[in-house]
């Protein structure tokens, strides 16, 4: 990695990876650039530009505040509400990476007369090939299935091949200004609850809950509240009980008694994104995972077109929720993803 002429910008969120990014590569040399992104108006946010300024300043790297709000609100927050209305359960953090952290950073290399850009993401980079990073617990290669090779030639991954206690003693050894070390928030600018973020954005109405049967059961809060496969706040006598659909037309909750009402053998995709810029052969054996915590699983993809396909797992899966991601694994390689419908 090392070279003393190359420019680097590192995304600077304030936190622990980010900052740890921007100290290995000033230790190899590179000229590094550190960029906090302002996103929105939270206390937070406020705090979060604070501790990057303070890492860019102890490490003796240039720093630079770039104001997105009006980026992200249009591309990341309004298609989280739109998604929500349709009653689809979209993750933001896959759209904020292609849309804003690595897009306009990527369009930003020539006004910084820059080389690569960098984040603090457990992901490596190998030939070409994007790998999942060497932390099982940590890794974070489901969130980049959007990225394109275009992209992955101009991207470092520092952190990537370290786990998460080597990075936080890696702070340590950098002496960087962390009085604490905590994990960031998974949707940054839902706040503290993500319910009270939909009621202020969404006009919630009350429904009907049914069961599997199609029997009236109960009342709901309103449909935007619920994900499939959840069993928390459903509040009906006799659970546990599973969110197994959402009728958006009627304003019904579907519901089951059953938790192996919840496990399905296919899915389609749409929205689809390969890496690799060689072809795939179909029918394609991958290992998919289906959300960000769920263990990858054997399937086959069959490719209808490029806008649509099927995977066909080899063992039902619990849960599969319309607005998620579905990411394909060869190994540790990703191969790419796309939206689950």
């Amino acid at each position: 990695m090392r070279n003393k002429t190359k420019k680097v910008i590192v995304a600077m969120s304030g936190g622990i990876d980010s900052s740890v990014a921007a100290a290995l590569l000033k230790r190899e040399g590179f000229d590094v650039v550190g960029v906090f992104m302002k996103l929105d108006k939270l206390k937070s946010s406020r705090e979060s530009e604070k501790r990057a300024k303070a890492v860019a300043k102890k490490l003796g790297i240039s720093f630079r505040v770039l104001d997105l709000r009006k980026e992200f609100k249009k591309k990341v927050i309004k298609p989280f509400i739109e998604k929500y209305k349709k009653g689809k359960t979209p993750n933001p953090c896959v759209v904020c990476n292609k849309e804003i952290k690595f897009d306009i950073l990527f369009k930003k290399l020539s006004e910084f007369k820059a080389d690569f850009i960098t984040t603090g993401h457990y992901a490596r980079i190998r030939k070409g090939k994007l790998l999942k990073g060497r932390d099982k617990g940590k890794d974070q290669s489901y969130f980049l299935w959007q990225l394109t090779p275009k992209l992955l030639n101009k991207v470092l991954f520092p952190v990537g091949g370290y786990t998460k206690k080597e990075t936080k003693q890696l702070a340590k050894d950098f002496e960087l200004p962390f009085k604490t070390i905590s994990d960031s928030q998974e949707i940054c600018f839902v706040g503290k609850s993500i319910n009270n973020f939909l009621k202020e954005h969404l006009k919630m109405k009350k429904g009907k809950i049914i069961n599997i049967k199609g029997k009236i059961v109960g009342e709901h809060k309103g449909l935007h509240f619920y994900t499939i496969g959840q069993r928390k706040g459903i509040e009906l006598p006799g659970g546990p009980f599973y969110v197994l659909d959402k009728d958006i037309k009627k304003n019904y909750l579907i519901i089951t008694k059953n938790e192996k009402d919840l496990y399905k053998k296919e899915l389609i995709a749409k929205k689809i994104n390969w890496i690799r810029d060689k072809p795939l052969k179909f029918p394609l054996r991958v290992k998919a995972k289906i959300r960000y915590r769920h263990e990858p699983a054997l399937a086959i993809v069959k490719g209808y077109n490029k806008s649509k396909i099927k995977v066909v797992f080899d063992k039902p899966q619990r849960a599969i929720t319309p607005g998620q991601s579905v990411v394909f694994y060869k190994d540790q390689e990703v191969l790419g993803g796309g939206i689950i419908q």
